[in-house]
């Protein structure tokens, strides 16, 4: 095969490599599961263990045909610091607690969520607290040649030696751009990190070819091209432009994963009419790959649906489990069972709530099936937040769990809610950067929804958090 292209997909609990054809057919698909490193004052990405697994399956993937390009896509809020040709220090998980005093000093610092889209989340979920911190712990850092790389853009310059900024990674809530304007924040500027960053190109620019040593590591030729790269939701989204429902149209994408990440593409019409957003319930403002803001919303779904279920246990998304959940529903209805927000204190539409059970199922199925339910009961919140309406795309693992599906279309009956029979949307957006003009394999399936009316259920669900003082 010949005219191959490689999507590198580094997301916060996986990190996957495919490869594709040039008219967007999937020959191998590879993943790894992070693991996070201890850095002393904090933890750190496994910088080190996903290159040496990267290494290892190019070096297989060289030996299936002629690999034309790769294209880097990473999580949000991570960045490498480099200097004289390393990395400087360990790359921060943002999921480290900053301890609060440095915390506040830095909340004092940044730009108004007016401003920049980005709220103030806990941990290092601000790329600028990050920076903040590691100024710390690492006296001296921006010294010399320092570089702050995005995640993305940190693997396709070890790919490259070619260094990069770009649009969808700076405005994933890093407090480092401002949407609307497209430049850095005044606070970025005011520290000197604004100077740290390498100029900005397009996410699908060729940055130059493999280097030598990368070459000789995977048998890859020098004359592959490295490729910029963006952030993985903006990949979904792109991806999901890709279906004539969501083109052009004022449509929504919800990517699931271990986030559940909302983003309204509105119309070109609409595009500068953004609705106002909340910044304490984790609205924020992205940025799409041509730079236009993104109203956005979101919650750790994923994280809070294994901790309701276990990790180890069934999963709600099982295939052939997917009739005995759905079978579970009127009951779970008649019993009342319901998971109150949030388990994952915090984050998403209810931040400062602290997550509860009423009347938990002691049957195993009923039990996931209403967490499908208090999913999608989430998800609709996120939705109205940010105004969405038309088309709705689900996309990502969570969108084979039907319950949770199934009980949005319920929730949202003024909107068509979809999804794709495609498991590689992340990646199939990156290789549309690449090849624009292609078209999505499969088309988009409208979602039914439930049998049971589930609006006694909502109105109890909120009565429910409106008692504990929670918003709606």
């Amino acid at each position: 095969m010949t005219g191959l292209t490689i999507v590198l997909d580094i997301g916060k609990t996986l990190a996957k490599l495919t490869l594709w054809t040039a008219d967007g057919q999937l020959v191998a698909r590879r993943s790894r599961p992070n693991t996070r490193a201890d850095a002393g004052d904090y933890a750190a990405l496994d910088c080190a263990g996903i290159e040496g697994w990267l290494a290892e399956t190019l070096r297989e993937f060289a030996n299936m045909g002629r690999i034309d390009a790769i294209i880097p896509v990473g999580h949000g809020a991570a960045a490498a610091i480099v200097r004289d040709g390393d990395l400087a220090c360990p790359v921060f998980d943002y999921e480290t607690p900053i301890a609060p005093m440095l915390q506040r000093a830095y909340a004092r610092d940044r730009d108004d969520f007016g401003v920049t889209g980005s709220p103030l989340l806990p941990d290092g979920l601000n790329l600028g607290a990050q920076l903040h911190a590691l100024e710390q712990f690492h006296p001296g850092l921006f010294a010399g040649d320092a570089a702050i790389l995005l995640w993305p853009q940190y693997w396709a310059w070890r790919l490259s030696g070619v260094m990069a900024s770009e649009a969808t990674s700076l405005g994933c809530h890093s407090d480092l751009w401002e949407p609307v304007n497209g430049r850095p924040s005044t606070m970025a500027r005011r520290r000197g990190w604004a100077d740290r960053l390498p100029p900005v190109r397009h996410a699908g620019d060729a940055l130059g070819t493999l280097n030598r040593e990368w070459s000789e590591r995977t048998g890859l030729p020098e004359n592959v091209r490295v490729h910029c790269g963006l952030h993985d939701s903006n990949a979904a989204l792109l991806a999901a432009r890709g279906f004539p429902e969501i083109a052009d149209h004022d449509a929504t994408i919800l990517s699931t994963g271990t986030w559940f990440v909302a983003m309204r593409s509105p119309s070109p019409a609409m595009a500068a009419d953004l609705p106002p957003l909340p910044e304490a319930r984790d609205c924020l403002v992205n940025v799409d790959v041509a730079g236009r803001p993104v109203p956005s919303a979101r919650f750790m779904g994923g994280r809070e649906i294994e901790t309701l279920t276990g990790i180890d246990t069934r999963r709600i998304d099982i295939v052939p489990d997917q009739p005995l959940l759905v079978a579970a529903v009127p009951k779970v209805l008649a019993n009342g069972a319901m998971v109150l927000p949030t388990f994952a204190a915090g984050f998403g539409p209810f931040a400062e709530a602290r997550g509860r059970w009423i009347a938990m199922p002691a049957d195993a199925a009923e039990r996931r099936a209403a967490v499908c339910l208090y999913a999608a009961l989430v998800a609709s919140t996120s939705l109205d937040l940010i105004g969405s309406r038309g088309a709705i795309l689900i996309e990502g693992r969570f969108a084979e769990a039907e319950v949770f599906v199934r009980a949005l279309a319920s929730l949202r009956p003024q909107d068509a809610i979809y999804t794709a029979n495609a498991h590689n949307d992340v990646s199939f957006g990156a290789l549309r950067l690449i090849h624009p003009t292609l078209q999505p394999a499969s088309t988009l399936a409208r979602v039914a929804p439930l049998d049971d009316d589930l609006r006694a259920y909502r109105d109890s669900w909120q009565r429910e958090i409106a008692r504990a003082g929670g918003s709606l």
